[in-house]
């Protein structure tokens, strides 16, 4: 686990850059647009003279001249303050400067300098010369050089990026991390003296043809021929079209035969050479189709993939790296970010208010991951700068990424930020500001000018939280941040509110149309009060996940989030993509969180633990959930088993069974309840469910626990029990303290716990086989949390920093990092035992520290447990005991790492510190 202390506020920012980076000879070598490629190009990647100009005096001083000398180096495409640009952020303003040599064979074509992206303003020059300025934070530019080349020679190029914060600019989430300057790709490429600006592709799976649009950067003066040979899983296509003089513009389809459709599962690509004159494109496209049809058998409508529905499973990708920030530290990284996403079962991502980086968005197309793309917000007011702004960057973004199969929807703005308007201030002299009715109607245009732009995807107007509303939008999407428990009602409301005509989740003058109703943000992270800090997401998002599944006129889910960021530590990996540990696998063999995203899904309800008495019967409800057109055959067996574990850490299996049902494509069903008994004997029963198909291939796997109350006692066993908090000494270097009313106790830094263990006199050694002592016990550290006040209030948004662990509600999950403590155990003064506690977990496994969490919107080391210790009592100590009438035992640590110990109920085992003795 992460050691989240005081040092450690700013622990994200500070972690070793990727050691890939130093394989290369320059960062991102790779070509930065695979699907809009020249051969003819060259990398400008890599280290360039660098200075600051906090005075805005470069101009004025001459330093387009490239005579000045700059003080400081950058890595280049990296933004300046990041830890792999090499430079600390020190000012607004920053000039680059490198040679640059065009090779002798570029001659006879116009030269271009193309810059991926850089925030804000973006001016460049070649020996002095202006090539031009640039304002936009997020769509690549290019420059014409080819008046000012001298082949072979070296010439000096300067950039100067000026990212002074304005109110209008799109600025997003860069309070993670800024975007400074340049962070994409720099380089020179040949073109033809008439070349294409722009190759689109619009596939036609309905009719076997793609739609081909090209564009030149202005009218030609004569007729230009373009060729263009499609590669493909059979013969070459070749297709010759002639742009007209005086048009820079032009149509036409091409007929693929047998078309091989871009899949998931297949996401096969179409390879194309465009040749107009002497200039020449490579470009690729897949045949898909974007679409809405009905869940078979409903009325449902849900967002199709070559006319199939598609169960919308997707993950909010912030898309930020801990060390460069919007920038990627390789090609590599890139494509395990997608393979990470595929290899949780998910079927998409949501790259969050940020225009993807291309070559990511390359992985996605190759791999075959659907993406949900956003437009960056403002963060100040509606006004005519900022409407410019983004209706810019909108077109850009479509342009630039028109060819890309795997995105099926753009997403203009998010949570109304930036479209909330000045109109006054209040009775206490704060602003007051409103979404306008006028705002709401331009925002409705900027839906109309993405169709326009591009008519083969879904758009969303807003993606929607807090109360506001749609105005006109493909995709009827919401967000909710929700305790687990509280995922049943929230859902039955929406669903009940969800039809043609409503005007739930739209605002004044707009209404539902048959669009699909999708979640676009979930999660627990911000349904507690303040949020959450870091803690373990996995409980209430097999709640949440368990619930989604039963009502299927929702169409899909996006969870906050991929990976951690600077305020929000919920994702599936940590900021710098190692491992967290959910603990299903070790609740349930073979359990991953892709049984929690499969086709096949069984749901028990939002309810997966429950309190009930000892040798009762229960109903538990049973939901299947088919997300899949795949026939794999008439029937599936659910085959269940019941394990418990009693009051002394004993696991057995009870019971099991199995049962068929009837199965068909697209299912969803409620079942008859299963009826299970669970034993008379205090402890945790575990009901563990699968779903198999006639072949015995698992499907699905789930499953749901019952803490069981009963006063029934283990035949020929004695269990001498005392509170975790009812310890008799304590004496800890940092502070001891009780969570939930006593249910555990904690000791932080060096220490112990004493307990003084009462013997009733009828207790005799007469037939005792064995004795020892029982507890769950981990280490424990001490977090940001248990040593200050939370400040609250923080802007993220622009740059706040806070640890992991300061929230109240924080208990930091289980990850790669263990933080273990060192234990002696001293029975009546005698250390008879000693152990090293791995570490300070969190996750799915504390099932009982989940379960007895208040429903008040707070948590209290929610998901925490220990392990297992026994502690066998010699002979001559159990007579010692007997005749003192009590037994006396100290855990102590051996260093600084605390100690964490769990009561019956907290943590992951039913019990109390025990004395048992076995006869």
């Amino acid at each position: 686990m992460k050691k989240h202390n005081i040092c450690h506020l700013v622990f994200l920012l500070l972690l070793l850059p990727d050691p890939s980076i130093h394989a290369q000879e320059i960062p991102l070598p790779e070509h930065p647009r695979p699907d809009f490629q020249r051969a003819q190009w060259q990398n400008l990647n890599g280290t360039w003279a660098f200075a600051f100009d906090a005075q805005d005096k470069g101009i004025q001083e001459g330093w387009t001249e490239g005579e000045t000398v700059f003080d400081k180096t950058i890595l280049v495409p990296f933004p300046w303050g990041s830890n792999l640009s090499g430079i600390q952020d020190e000012a607004d303003i920053g000039w680059y400067q490198r040679e640059i040599i065009i090779d002798q064979s570029w001659q006879g074509k116009r030269i271009f300098l193309t810059v991926g992206a850089s925030d804000w303003e973006t001016s460049i020059w070649l020996d002095g010369t202006f090539l031009g300025k640039h304002q936009g934070g997020y769509v690549p530019f290019s420059f014409e050089l080819t008046d000012h080349v001298k082949f072979g020679e070296a010439q000096k190029l300067i950039i100067r990026a000026d990212d002074a914060r304005r109110e209008f600019t799109l600025y997003g989430k860069q309070g993670y991390g800024n975007a400074r300057g340049i962070w994409q790709t720099v380089y020179l490429e040949a073109r033809g003296n008439d070349y294409l600006d722009a190759l689109h592709f619009a596939p036609d799976i309905d009719n076997n043809k793609v739609k081909v649009t090209a564009y030149l950067s202005e009218p030609s003066d004569d007729d230009i021929s373009l060729s263009l040979t499609i590669t493909g899983p059979a013969d070459p296509i070749n297709h010759q079209a002639i742009m007209p003089a005086g048009k820079n513009r032009i149509r036409f389809d091409i007929d693929i035969p047998d078309p091989r459709l871009w899949n998931l599962e297949d996401p096969y690509l179409y390879e194309v050479e465009a040749v107009l004159g002497e200039d020449v494109v490579r470009s690729y496209f897949g045949m898909r189709k974007i679409s809405v049809v009905n869940l078979p058998g409903t009325d449902y409508p849900y967002i199709a993939l070559n006319d199939e529905p598609v169960y919308l499973q997707l993950a909010l990708d912030q898309s930020y790296h801990p060390d460069g920030f919007y920038t990627f530290p390789s090609d590599q990284f890139m494509k395990e970010e997608i393979i990470r996403s595929k290899s949780i079962g998910l079927n998409g991502i949501r790259t969050h208010i940020k225009v993807e980086v291309p070559r990511k968005l390359y992985w996605a197309d190759k791999l075959g991951l659907l993406v949900m793309e956003d437009l960056p917000n403002s963060w100040g007011e509606p006004d005519e700068k900022m409407r410019s702004e983004s209706a810019y960057t909108l077109r850009g973004m479509i342009k630039r990424d028109y060819n890309h199969p795997s995105i099926f929807s753009y997403v203009i703005f998010n949570e109304t930020w930036g479209l909330y308007s000045k109109t006054g201030t209040d009775e206490n002299g704060r602003d007051r500001r409103e979404y306008l009715p006028e705002t709401q109607y331009w925002v409705a245009s900027m839906y109309y000018l993405a169709k326009s732009l591009d008519e083969t995807r879904l758009v969303e107007d807003n993606s929607i939280c807090c109360g506001r509303g749609h105005t006109e939008t493909d995709i009827n999407s919401w967000h909710s941040y929700l305790p687990g428990w509280e995922w049943d009602n929230y859902l039955k409301n929406l669903t009940e509110q969800t039809y043609e005509g409503s005007t739930f989740n739209f605002e004044n003058g707009f209404q539902q149309g048959k669009q699909p109703n999708i979640n676009s943000e979930c999660g627990n992270v911000w349904g507690y009060e303040g949020s959450t800090g870091d803690v373990d997401w996995s409980w209430d998002y097999h709640r949440m996940i368990n619930t989604f599944r039963t009502y299927p006129r929702v169409g899909g889910w996006l969870y906050t989030e991929h990976h951690d960021v600077i305020n929000e530590w919920n994702g599936y990996w940590r900021f710098d993509r190692t491992e967290k540990m959910n603990g299903l696998g070790e609740i349930m063999e073979g359990m991953s969180l892709r049984d929690l995203h499969a086709d096949v899904y069984l749901s028990t309800g939002v309810d997966i633990c429950k309190t009930v008495n000892g040798g009762e019967h229960i109903e538990v409800p049973l939901y299947l959930s088919v997300m899949t057109g795949k026939q794999i055959g008439a029937d599936l067996n659910i085959s269940y088993e019941l394990s418990f574990t009693n009051y002394i850490g004993e696991t057995e299996k009870y019971s099991s069974g199995s049962l068929k049902i009837a199965y068909t494509p697209w299912m969803q069903k409620p079942l008859e309840p299963l009826t299970v008994k669970v034993p008379d004997m205090a402890g945790v029963a575990t009901l563990k469910l699968k779903v198999t198909d006639r072949n015995g291939q698992i499907l699905h796997r789930n499953f749901m626990h019952f803490e069981i109350i009963s006063d029934q006692k283990i035949p020929g066993v004695t269990v001498l029990s005392i509170p975790a908090d009812r310890f008799s000494r304590a004496g800890w270097s940092k502070r001891h303290w009780n969570i939930l009313d006593g249910r555990k106790v904690n000791g932080a830094g060096q220490g112990f716990f004493q307990y003084t263990i009462p013997i009733p006199e009828d207790v005799s050694s007469k037939g005792i086989k064995e004795a020892f002592f029982l507890v769950e016990v981990s280490a424990k550290e001490c977090f940001v949390k248990d040593q200050q006040e939370y400040e609250k209030d923080q802007d993220f948004m622009r740059g706040s920093r806070v640890a992991p662990s300061a929230n109240p509600n924080a208990y930091p999950m289980t990850d790669e990092q263990l933080y273990p403590s060192e234990i002696a155990v001293s029975i009546d003064g005698r250390e008879v035992y000693s152990a090293t506690l791995p570490d300070d977990p969190a996750d799915h496994r504390g099932v009982l520290s989940w379960h007895h969490q208040l429903k008040d919107r707070k948590l209290r080391e929610a998901g925490s447990y220990g392990y297992l210790i026994k502690v066998p009592v010699k002979k001559v100590m159990l007579k010692n005991a007997l005749e003192k009438g009590e037994l006396m035992v100290q855990l102590r640590t051996r260093g600084e790492g605390g100690m964490a110990v769990y009561g019956k109920q907290f943590g992951r085992y039913p019990l109390d510190p025990s004395f048992v003795l076995k006869r």
